[in-house]
């Protein structure tokens, strides 16, 4: 790995933080209108600017950079929906490049501020199979929740804090510390807990044992370590930490997730599976069937409203052997 430059970790972190303090002086429609422009700005500008004569190396390389988000976008939801036109295809994408852009831009700084236990309910919604959950969640007897890069998982396991739920979340901490520091402070604000991927397994197994709830966000590529499951009709490398956490310690996994139900900053939480213990006791490969099992469910809830999924990410970047990587 390559040594890090102070200087750029100090920027960056500048960046972030200028950034939130503009947003909070805004009122919150208005900076999200602003970032869905940016969206928009983020998916047409790169094409049409990066080829021009008058831009400069440097920027032509930033801009081209920039400008694959929007080809593995449309790549990855063309495979995914073979049956959209590519008009659909490019509409579908350029959704998603401008929800992300509010999500990260302007809504994940103000979650701790709108989120708080008398002002939930203007902006969260709780949704079908969630009665299910909760009581789950108050037997303390323990559960894997598992969502995807869809909708917005942060307001997911912050509201669930936030109601008073012992919930903890697997995180991979960033690669700039101050950034790092900066978005830790933001999670746990309001009562999310949280662990880092790296040599998280002891407190996880204290999570679970203890009656907690431990969180995913379980669609991450898992390299070639990982179980080769369905996810869109092609093999996708999925961690089989889930399974085999629930596997040992005997609890249920929760599948949902925060799906954004307005232009506004609505959204409505919502859990479309269960996997209960004796589902996979009498199974021929009961890890397989259970990260089949959630990947399907994510799959479902992805489908309701694709252009809320994170489609630039890697999802099916590692291939299983003898297939040929993919972006």
């Amino acid at each position: 790995m390559k040594p890090r430059k102070p200087w750029v970790d100090n920027l960056a972190y500048g960046a972030a933080r200028l950034a939130a303090t503009v947003v909070s002086a805004f009122p919150l429609e208005s900076s999200r209108r602003f970032m869905r422009g940016m969206g928009s700005f983020w998916f047409h500008a790169p094409a049409a600017l990066k080829d021009a004569w008058w831009v400069i190396p440097p920027v032509r390389k930033f801009l081209t950079r920039l400008n694959a988000h929007r080809e593995r976008a449309e790549a990855h939801i063309r495979r995914s929906f073979p049956d959209f036109d590519e008009r659909r295809v490019s509409a579908v994408a350029l959704a998603s490049m401008q929800h992300w852009a509010m999500l990260f831009g302007v809504e994940m700084f103000q979650t701790p501020r709108l989120i708080r236990p008398d002002t939930w309910a203007r902006h969260v919604r709780l949704g079908s199979g969630l009665g299910d959950a909760l009581r789950i969640l108050l037997s303390k007897r323990g559960c894997i929740m598992c969502t995807a890069h869809y909708g917005s998982f942060e307001l997911l396991g912050f509201t669930l804090a936030r109601l008073g739920f012992d919930i903890t979340a697997v995180m991979r901490p960033l690669d700039n510390p101050k950034l790092n520091a900066m978005l830790l402070d933001a999670r746990e604000a309001g009562g999310l807990k949280l662990l880092y991927k790296k040599g998280a397994t002891r407190s996880a197994e204290d999570v679970l044992r203890e009656g907690g709830a431990l969180c995913f966000i379980a669609d991450q590529n898992a390299g070639s370590k990982g179980v080769f499951v369905d996810f869109f009709g092609r093999a996708a490398s999925t961690y089989k930490s889930i399974g085999l956490l629930a596997m040992e310690h005997d609890v249920p996994i929760v599948v949902g997730c925060a799906r954004r139900v307005s232009e506004r900053f609505e959204y409505e939480i919502e859990v479309n599976r269960i996997i209960e213990p004796e589902e996979w006791r009498d199974q021929a490969d009961p890890l397989r069937w259970v990260t089949q099992s959630f990947s399907q469910s994510m799959e479902s809830f992805i489908r309701k409203a694709p252009e809320q999924y994170l489609w630039m990410h890697r999802r099916w970047k590692s291939r299983p052997k003898g297939e040929a990587p993919v972006d």
